[in-house]
């Protein structure tokens, strides 16, 4: 016996295929880090967070992000671009081709650079601006020639640091409105002209050489003084060992003269004998090297008496005339004794 369908069967299962569907069409799961705009009879309804999310099928949907990305093929790029209904809330870079730049000493540079940028509010994303991506893109390259084009090309390459700063302080304004959070902008590679390159290439050896120059010039004046200040040092403890020396003859001397006066007697005549002894002690030790320079010695008249005063030292310093003519006689010298004028 055949059984059919009656219409009131056929009209329920139709019910549970569409509501199926219906279910089907309005889950929606967003994924951690995504968000989703949606839209209702074409107005702006709510932000889908992570998570299951039910929506009303035909009559909300959501709204999709224009992106331009660049794909690097060898040393290439290529924009492709695409609409994306999940918005990526994580951190984003953009790497894009480099730009040539002048800077303020009239050198045209090619800087390639690199922007991190994150959504933050996904609204203004949307409907703040067309194309979210491409805007921060131009933004960057135009903001990168503001930049550079207020530095001298040797400052470029000095102040990396500075200028991504630079960059990223102009740029915070205007990308905040479209609900963009740039977290660094980085300069990567800067490019110049072959005959830019090799003057600089001149230049760093011509640094390199003066560099030197001056450090050896440095060390030469650094060991001239050294030099001076050890013989300044040396000339200071000479002197000072001449005085010490000096001193201590001075001071031997005192006391051999007062060992012979306390053993002659402190009286007048001795005082005078002992002076005549230590003169003519002087001219003995003199009269070496007076011979040495020529064939006569002349002697003045009162080393005689003084030399005649020094006989009753003779058991204690012995005979200073026999010292003096073994001397003479040793010289080969015709010398004699030449009286004061007017004693002879």
């Amino acid at each position: 016996m055949e059984q059919y369908l009656s219409p009131g069967l056929i009209i329920s299962l139709i019910l549970v295929a569409i509501g199926i569907f219906i279910i089907a069409k309005g889950l929606v799961i967003v994924r951690q880090s995504e968000v989703m705009v949606i839209e209702r009879l074409g107005s702006f309804n709510r932000i889908l967070e992570s998570g299951v999310n039910i929506i009303i099928p035909f009559v909300e949907r959501p709204r999709a992000i224009s992106m331009l990305r660049y794909v690097r093929m060898g040393e290439d790029y290529h924009p492709v671009m695409s609409d994306e209904i999940r918005i990526d809330r994580r951190e984003t870079v953009m790497d894009f081709p480099g730009q040539p730049v002048v800077t303020t000493d009239n050198v045209t540079v090619k800087i390639n650079g690199a922007l991190y940028y994150q959504i933050i509010d996904p609204r203004r994303a949307v409907y703040e601006v067309a194309n979210m991506s491409q805007a921060v893109e131009v933004l960057a390259k135009t903001t990168l020639r503001s930049v550079v084009g207020k530095m001298e090309l040797d400052k470029l390459f000095e102040s990396r640091s500075e200028v991504n700063n630079a960059i990223q302080a102009e740029m915070e304004e205007a990308a905040s409105k479209w609900g963009v959070k740039l977290t660094r902008v980085e300069v990567q590679d800067i490019s110049m002209p072959e005959e830019v390159e090799e003057a600089m290439r001149l230049q760093m050896a011509a640094e390199r050489k003066r560099r030197a120059t001056v450090t050896e010039a440095e060390g030469e004046k650094s060991a001239a003084i050294a030099k001076a200040q050890g013989q300044r040092e040396s000339a200071i403890l000479n002197a000072q060992g001449d005085k010490e020396s000096a001193i201590l003859r001075a001071q031997g001397e005192q006391e051999s003269i007062r060992l012979v006066l306390s053993a002659m007697g402190d009286s007048e005549d001795n005082k005078q004998t002992v002076i005549g002894y230590l003169l003519g002690q002087s001219y003995i030790k003199v009269l070496p090297n007076m011979a040495k320079d020529g064939e006569r010695v002349f002697v003045p008249y009162e080393s005689s008496a003084l030399l005649g005063s020094m006989g009753m030292f003779r058991e204690l310093a012995g005979s200073p005339e026999d010292t003096v003519r073994q001397h003479l006689q040793r010289d080969g010298l015709r010398g004699g004794l030449v009286g004061a004028a007017g004693n002879s």
